[in-house]
């Protein structure tokens, strides 16, 4: 594959905004979303335009995807930098999906008993979910968010980024077992939330 001049470029802005996010610079983990959500963007119009309809773009590979070409090579400098990355590619996959959920959404209208096949445990989102199903994940994140901020980020990290439990624990710096309970109460919490809004769907 042909490599841009700016990918390299790119590249190095990315290792060394990971590696001021990881002394607590929040300017930097503020600046490292753009360039994610700029690289996110890039693979998904790539993968797209090279399939057919009917294509599963599942968000964990893109993420990893993402994560290889911008900061290749460089895992090990910067470990902790790695959740940072993750946090805001997290944050960059939703606004994508939720773009995409949106626009297909002007299209298509119906579908809300589509809402009963949701499984959050199953963790394989993709540009083909049905968008009233996707919007109401984003809505419910927004209101768990307003009230358990922890817990939201901990089903962003898992659902937008692809992360383990273990990983997502490590990456918010707590424990596995606390993570499992943010997970369980953060699953009946959305669950809660779908049935409520798709009963209003007829």
């Amino acid at each position: 594959m042909q490599e841009h001049p700016h990918e390299s470029a790119s590249a190095a802005a990315v290792t060394q905004l990971l590696h001021d996010a990881a002394t607590g610079d929040a300017r930097a983990a503020a600046e490292l979303l753009p360039l994610v959500y700029e690289e996110l963007r890039r693979l998904a119009r790539q993968k797209i335009g090279q399939e057919r309809v009917g294509h599963t773009l599942q968000a964990t590979a893109l993420v990893h995807e993402a994560y290889v070409r911008l900061v290749a090579g460089n895992t090990e400098k910067g470990w902790q930098g790695r959740w940072h990355f993750f946090a805001a590619a997290a944050e960059a996959m939703r606004r994508i999906l939720v773009d995409h959920a949106r626009r297909r959404g002007r299209i298509k209208r119906g579908g809300a008993n589509a809402r009963e096949r949701f499984d959050l445990e199953q963790v394989e989102l993709s540009v083909n979910e049905p968008p009233q199903e996707l919007l109401a994940v984003d809505e419910g994140l927004t209101g768990l968010a307003a009230q358990h901020p922890e817990k939201a980020q901990l089903v962003k990290l898992r659902y937008f980024a692809g992360l383990t439990i273990e990983e997502a624990a490590e990456a918010m710096n707590i424990s596995v077992a606390t993570a499992n309970r943010h997970w369980a109460y953060a699953r009946a919490w959305l669950f809660r939330h779908l049935e409520s809004s798709g009963s209003g769907g007829g």
